[in-house]
């Protein structure tokens, strides 16, 4: 009874609007592979129309679906992000399963959903046997979740304003999330000019390059979305060229920093962003680990260069949650294992297409256990915590802390269930932090050059299960089983 009236609570008419212009949106996303198919005569037509008109006849009646009240609370923008990424990605994985690359649906599902979620974990073992359509469209979703499909439907939606920001707030990266300018409508739409300007520029340099057009829009969607699906069983390393290997280094930096700082520049506000403590620190910890890693496995190549190119590649593909591979870095030395495994946790800067738990979260957790230590010397001691010389509310730095509380108890449930399978611990381990984070790679059987084809049906659920919750940073995912819960009362202060 508890759960039913949570549930009737839900503003049901406006998630449902919501999830009807998510699946009309969908189903013009898929028909740039449908059209790929024509291209490259692959035969796969109805892989793509079924699933195009199931969304539209789904999509179409939910979006006229007219409510009278107007105004959408946290929960229902959780619950409307949460359950639109869950319908998307059950409906993402037909064509797949249609064209029978990938016959069996939960591997199919497990694709599709890593797709989406920008993680870039795989089942599969010869990527190259697929179609030019489904190559495109496994790279396609990277693209498509990197930024955040509601937030292209919040720019849009007809209607749309600042109350959706819950919505927002809840398919955004990172802690806090703020409007560029006064309107949210023109605030997602600057997002997204800015995200398709530098996947623009990021094709036509992979293009010069040398790499095949078709593989530099493979390439550039899964390096702006910080995915990792490469088009190619050796990965970008089976291109084998310095330039590709800088220009994607570069890019999956470029691509984990935080978008309001090409805002800031664009208006030529150049002091908001060097100013700013999270991009400082993400440069500064990338530049330190690149260097260490580089020394510690220079033995392992010809020269310091060529162990600089391979220590920064790894680096960028692992602290953006990329997932690409230049190289096996199973076989590096345990130091440089343990820093990448590290980089898997942090994860990149809030508001990029990065995952793992952010920088700015990092700095604020240090700051909260500098301050707590210094209280401990200086009881009297009044103090607060500050980024970029604002002070961070107490409540903000309460979500963070139960944010990673959250976070690791989730991955050690999910670690305890994958268990089952009797793999390694290494590959047990990394194989839940890979996802949870979106990372990609682990190391183990689910390494650079491995996959996770050998998982069990179980595994692989609770591991798709752990990128939604990675993706949408756990909140919009548990919130489907708060309702269960039962109301916790607290005592007043007397």
């Amino acid at each position: 009874m508890y759960w039913t009236n949570k549930i009737k609570q839900l503003n049901w008419s406006i998630i449902l609007r919501i999830i009807g212009f998510v699946l009309i949106v969908e189903a013009i996303l898929l028909v740039f592979p449908l059209f790929i198919n024509f291209l490259y005569h692959d035969f796969q037509t109805m892989a793509y129309v079924l699933p195009i008109l199931i969304c539209l006849g789904t999509g179409i009646p939910l979006s006229k679906i007219q409510s009278k009240k107007g105004f959408i609370f946290a929960r229902d923008g959780l619950f409307a992000v949460g359950l639109s990424w869950i319908v998307m990605s059950i409906l993402g994985a037909l064509p797949f399963v249609l064209s029978k690359d990938i016959p069996n649906y939960i591997n199919a599902l497990f694709e599709t959903i890593s797709g989406f979620t920008t993680t870039g974990s795989s089942i599969l073992t010869d990527i190259e046997s697929l179609s030019h359509a489904n190559l495109f469209w496994r790279s396609f979703t990277h693209w498509i979740g990197g930024m955040g499909v509601l937030v292209f439907v919040l720019a849009i939606i007809p209607g749309s304003n600042d109350r959706t920001m819950h919505i927002m707030r809840a398919e955004a990266p990172g802690p806090t999330i703020g409007k560029l300018v006064p309107r949210m409508k023109q605030s997602a739409m600057i997002l997204y000019k800015i995200y398709v300007f530098l996947t623009i520029v990021l094709i036509l340099l992979l293009w010069i390059g040398g790499m095949p057009l078709f593989d530099s829009f493979c390439h550039a969607f899964g390096t702006a979305g910080t995915g990792g699906f490469s088009i190619k069983n050796s990965g970008i390393g089976g291109y084998n060229s310095v330039y590709i290997d800088v220009v994607i280094t570069v890019f999956m930096l470029l691509f984990g920093i935080n978008f309001n700082m090409y805002y800031f520049l664009l208006m030529k506000q150049f002091k908001q962003v060097f100013k700013n403590e999270e991009f400082k620190t993400y440069i500064g910890i990338v530049i330190t680990c690149i260097l260490m890693i580089a020394i510690n496995i220079h033995s392992l190549y010809p020269n310091f260069l060529e162990a600089l190119r391979y220590a920064g590649f790894q680096v960028a593909t692992i602290i953006t949650t990329t997932g690409y591979a230049t190289c096996d870095f199973n076989i590096w030395p345990m130091f440089s294992k343990i820093i990448l495994w590290l980089l898997m946790i942090l994860g990149a800067c809030a508001g990029s297409t990065g995952g793992g738990l952010k920088v700015s979260r990092f700095l604020i957790i240090i700051k909260k256990l500098k301050l707590d230590i210094q209280r401990l010397i200086h009881p009297q001691k009044v103090d607060a915590i500050s980024m970029d010389g604002k002070i961070v509310n107490d409540e903000l730095v309460h979500q963070i802390t139960s944010y990673f509380c959250c976070f690791m108890f989730f991955t050690f449930i999910c670690i305890l269930i994958v268990s089952f399978d009797n793999f390694d611990f290494e590959t047990t381990v990394t194989s839940v932090f890979a996802c949870v984070g979106n990372i990609g790679p682990g190391f183990g059987i689910c390494g650079p050059m491995g996959n996770f084809s050998s998982f069990s049906y179980l595994s692989k659920i609770v591991l798709s299960i752990a990128m939604l919750v990675g993706r949408l940073e756990i909140y919009p995912i548990i919130i489907f089983i708060v309702p269960f819960l039962k109301p916790v009362k607290l005592k007043k202060r007397m």
